[in-house]
């Protein structure tokens, strides 16, 4: 399949209104390239630990889009992007507007990741995508299936992978007395949800930042054949709003949380005042140099640790909120 890409060279100060430009022409596929540092919001939604090293912001920015060489003749719709491009300049500083072209083969920006997704198996789980079969011999096996999406979580990473057997285990040891409560922090495409309930747990409740992972979530739970009333899903940040705080409540057996090391000190108390005690917080997203910042963070929101784990260069912390002398 060929494509042409086309970018518009412009400022920083431009792209977003590029972007809904084009959109309103009927473009989608829409990219963005300039030298603006990653906020914190961003940095953690793409689950990255540390910055790449950026020359410093020249304030320009490249809006790409991208129409196939099917035979349609684009003419018409180039010139629309020109015109409106010129009307664009009475409302921001576009800069040149200069608009280059370029060919590229078998672009497929939403469906090219899949080739690096396959079946995998943690423990007796099995994690794979909707459009492999499953073999015979997987047949006894916990069969989790996942299409990511925009949401980041096919379970594959290693990050991932640590809090999965965190949940194995203390979900499984919770169950014999009654089917515990799951908070989880970041949810992406529900993985850890999904897994959570798989294994038993009675309710999950999600928050993360992007609104996008709703509609993800959402299609990984109906292809898991789970009901939508045993979850609860919010968009917003449990660290500093206090209604979503009030909304998600303190009666949980476990909180989970597959999200950075720079998030996770921060949510630490929220974490601790979360759970009931005795409760479990089960998180990973941990870069081995930052292991004792972190673990520093999570005594002194009042946890106690339980156990470290490590995968790769991959750190993993499960730790218990301690009974009051009161409770004992």
């Amino acid at each position: 399949m060929k494509w042409n890409k086309y970018t518009i060279e412009t400022t920083t100060e431009a792209e977003e209104y590029m972007s809904s430009m084009l959109m309103e022409l009927g473009i989608s596929g829409i990219e963005i390239e300039d030298k603006i540092p990653l906020s914190a919001s961003d940095q953690s939604a793409m689950f990255i630990d540390y910055l790449p090293d950026l020359p410093p912001d020249d304030g320009v920015s490249s809006v790409s889009f991208y129409l196939e060489e099917d035979g349609t003749d684009h003419t018409k719709l180039l010139e629309q992007v020109a015109l409106a491009l010129e009307e664009l300049r009475k409302t921001v500083e576009v800069g040149s507007g200069r608009i280059t072209s370029d060919q590229t083969e078998d672009l497929d920006w939403i469906n090219n990741w899949k080739k690096y997704f396959s079946s995998f198996t943690i423990e007796d789980i099995l994690i794979k995508p909707t459009w492999e079969e499953l073999k015979e011999t997987d047949r006894d096996k916990t069969l989790i299936e996942i299409d990511p999406g925009v949401s980041f979580g096919t379970g594959k990473h290693e990050t991932t992978q640590l809090c999965i057997r965190g949940l194995i285990k203390y979900i499984r040891q919770m169950k014999q007395q009654e089917a515990p409560k799951v908070l989880d922090l970041g949810f992406g495409s529900g993985i850890l949800s999904i897994v959570a309930l798989k294994l038993g747990a009675g309710h999950v409740t999600g928050t993360d930042l992007d609104p996008a992972c709703l509609a993800s979530v959402k299609e990984n739970l109906k292809t898991n054949r789970i009901d939508a009333n045993l979850t609860t899903f919010y968009i917003g940040n449990l660290v500093d709003d206090t209604k979503l705080m009030e909304k998600v409540g303190s009666d949980y057996d476990i909180v989970v949380a597959n999200i950075l090391a720079d998030v996770i000190i921060p949510m630490a108390p929220a974490a601790f005042s979360a759970l009931k005690s005795g409760g479990y917080f089960i998180t990973s997203g941990i870069i081995d140099f930052k292991e004792k910042e972190v673990a520093d963070a999570i005594r002194q929101a009042g946890f106690r640790i339980e156990e470290i784990s490590r995968q790769g260069e991959w750190v993993g912390i499960t730790a218990k909120k301690q009974q009051t002398e009161q409770e004992k």
